[in-house]
This record gives C-alpha cells, sequence and structure tokens, in this order.
C-alpha cells in the first residue's frame, strides 16, 4: 500500500488540505499519514492540533519534541530535523504540501534530499510577500503540481515545469465550503457566544518587509472599525513577526462590545461566520479566495495581497491603504460589493485529486527534474549561441 505524507502548519493550510487528506483516507489503496506542526501546537492560537485530531484521521503525528519559537528560520530548522526523523520512520511514496509557509517548505527540503516524490498544491500564485518566494522555490522542488486554475499553470510553465506535471484541480477548500455540511449559524453563534446577528469578519496579519510600520497600520485599522459603528468577530493573526502588535490591538478591542475575539476556529465553523458575514476586512487570502465563493464584500488592506487577484474577475473586492479616512470610506460603500465567483474552483478538488493519484503512470514517471525551457527562451539560447561562436 502506498503511503502519501501530508503535513500541515497552519489552520490555514488545513482548510486547503482537508478535502484532499479525507478522500485519501477512503482510500483502500492508498494510506493517508498526517504530521502536524507550525502554529496548530501552540496555545496561544488555539492548540488547533486538536481540531485535526477531532476530525477522525486514521495516522496523525503530532510531534511532542518539535520545538516553536519566534524566529521563523529556527522553525523551518526545526521542523526539517524533525520531520526528516519522522518520514524514515514511516517511508513515504509521496509528501503533499500546500501554498508557501515555512512548514510546506520543510516538507519540500526533506522531500527533495531525500528522494521522495514532493506534490504541491496551489502552486504558481502571486502573494506580493516573502511568501511568494518559497511558494516559487517549493514548485521548484516539487515533481507533481496540484493548481487551482489555468493562469497559475501558466506559470509553473514559465518557471520551467514540465506540462504534463501540472494538473488543474481547482482549491481545495472549496469542496468544503459547497459541500453542504457546514454547522447552521443559529448553533455557532449559541456555541461560541457570539452576541449579535449581523457582524464583519476582520482577520488582519503582519507583512514582514513592513513590521516598522506595523503600529501606524494597526491603529489605523482599530480606530476605523471601532468609528464604523459597526460589529466585529476578528480572529487572531498568524505567527509572522510582528504578530503580538495585532494581537494586542484585538484584545483592546476584545473590550469593546462591538468585538468578539478569537484565537482560531475549527474550519468549518469559520465557513460559516464567513458565509453569514456582512463583509470582510483585513489582508487575509481568505479575503481574495474564500469569500468570493460565497459572494461576500471584502475590504483588502495593503500590500499583502498585492497582485493576488484581479478586479476584474473578482468583483466583491475593495482595496485601501492603512489609512483611518480610507477605510472608512470603503466600509460606507461595501454593502454594495457582493459578488459571486468560481474562479478558483467548482468544489470537485479532491475526486480529481485522488483520480490523478490513482494513475500508475503518475508513479512511474516521476524522474529527476529538469528545466524546461520556453520556446522563447530556446530560440533566445540558439541565437546567442550562434553569436558567441560564429
Amino acid at each position: 500500500m502506498k503511503k502519501i505524507v501530508f503535513i500541515t502548519g497552519t489552520r490555514a493550510d488545513y482548510g486547503k488540505l482537508k478535502a484532499l487528506m479525507l478522500e485519501v483516507d477512503k482510500c483502500n489503496d492508498i494510506q493517508c499519514h498526517i504530521f502536524v506542526s507550525g502554529m496548530h501546537l501552540l496555545s496561544k492560537y488555539g492548540a488547533t492540533y486538536c481540531d485535526i485530531l477531532a476530525d477522525g484521521y486514521k495516522n496523525v503525528y503530532i510531534p511532542e519534541t518539535l520545538s516553536i519559537v519566534d524566529r521563523m528560520d529556527i522553525n523551518l530548522a526545526n521542523t526539517i530535523h524533525c520531520f526528516s526523523d519522522y518520514i524514515r520512520h514511516v517511508k513515504p511514496y509521496m509528501i503533499v504540501v500546500h501554498g508557501d509557509r515555512i512548514d510546506a517548505l520543510a516538507g519540500a527540503i526533506v522531500a527533495m534530499l531525500n528522494n521522495i516524490p514532493l506534490g504541491h498544491i496551489e502552486g504558481g500564485e502571486i502573494t506580493g510577500t516573502a511568501d511568494e518566494a518559497m511558494r516559487h522555490a517549493i514548485s521548484k522542488m516539487a515533481n507533481v503540481h496540484f493548481v487551482a486554475n489555468g493562469e497559475s499553470r501558466l506559470r509553473l510553465i514559465q518557471l520551467g515545469e514540465r506540462e504534463d506535471s501540472i494538473h488543474v484541480i481547482g482549491s481545495p477548500d472549496i469542496d468544503i465550503m459547497l459541500g453542504g455540511d457546514l454547522p447552521d449559524i443559529k448553533m455557532v453563534r449559541c456555541e461560541y457566544g457570539i452576541p449579535f446577528d449581523n457582524y464583519a469578519l476582520l482577520m488582519y496579519h503582519p507583512v514582514n518587509s513592513e513590521v516598522d510600520k506595523l503600529p501606524s497600520h494597526v491603529k489605523a485599522l482599530e480606530k476605523a472599525v471601532v468609528k464604523s459603528g459597526r460589529n466585529f468577530i476578528a480572529i487572531y493573526p498568524n505567527n509572522d513577526h510582528g504578530c503580538d502588535i495585532i494581537i494586542s490591538a484585538l484584545k483592546r478591542l476584545e473590550k469593546n462590545p462591538q468585538f468578539k475575539v478569537f484565537k482560531s476556529l475549527p474550519f468549518e465553523v469559520f465557513l460559516t461566520v464567513l458565509k453569514n458575514c456582512d463583509f470582510m476586512i483585513g489582508n487575509s487570502s481568505a479575503g481574495i479566495r474564500e469569500a468570493c465563493v460565497y459572494g461576500i464584500p471584502v475590504i483588502d488592506l495593503g500590500t499583502r495581497q498585492h497582485r493576488r487577484y484581479s478586479p476584474h474577475i473578482l468583483q466583491n473586492i475593495m482595496h485601501a491603504n492603512e489609512d483611518m479616512h480610507a477605510i472608512m470610506s470603503c466600509i460606507e460603500r461595501v454593502d454594495g460589493y457582493k459578488r459571486v465567483s468560481s474562479y478558483f474552483g467548482d468544489g470537485k478538488s479532491s475526486i480529481r485529486f485522488v483520480e490523478i493519484l490513482t494513475v500508475p503512470q503518475l508513479w512511474h514517471g516521476i524522474t529527476q527534474k529538469c528545466f524546461v525551457d520556453s520556446d522563447i527562451t530556446q530560440r533566445g539560447i540558439l541565437s546567442y549561441i550562434n553569436e558567441v561562436c560564429f
């Protein structure tokens, strides 16, 4: 039986991988293994490894010796060390990672250096931050690509990846979003103590290259949402450098009856909260990817999602810099931006994923990677050789 190891380090990538892992876990000839790392292990962010255990997978590994600290480079090194020991025990046929976080980078490095095929979910995307470089680096280490749409496929081809290694399956979290099994909003309000019927969703993360500006950015956002007079459900940021500045602001807002603050929410609960909110504000990728599936209006702030979306395709998004008056202006107009889009998938990603994994040629066709020159590059190389040699 072929063993496939998924590595998940954050609530965000778990949401992306969950549908795939559940589908693989049902297979008779593929065995699903899950390595849990990163933010999942921190009580500060809700100890979300408990949510993974509660989902009932057969093979979940929670590494007790993995130390997560405030420095991302140290976390990368620690995760590589721990994950390397783990895969020597499991001996997987493939390692699957998602996106652009350090846990995915650790998984990719271990896979490459141990000659284990690597599957990468949602490569070929632009994020506008340092994470983008990590995403492309992971893509260059990956043997098989599972991308959200044709736009991402074209970028991977531009990166020199083989066309037959790239599979368009859609964004996997949409399978759960459209699956019909989300909890009822009334139950969520009751169970999680949400005191208002109408609310906006606030999710704001640090930008590594702008940490010096973060205090003023957070202050502008804080003033704007309070002054708006609207109700907000706010969720803690990820654990990037500068997160404590945002958490401190959320702790202040928590004392205001307009706000209900959570460290984290189980994925399906988060989706119910998103689906029923008036709008979303901040700089989370959920505002670019998940919100459009439900047609939720979004106010995207700052540079974190720069170039991540086209306003011609995703017409539910408004953009503003972290300026109080600009944010207030968007809040006043946001109710008119409800638009649904299926640009990132149709809810059938996990079926396509497993179908691809069960094709025998996939496993026989994974060989040493090589860079595939485009036609333009090939012509340029020939022209250069002719100039030099003749």
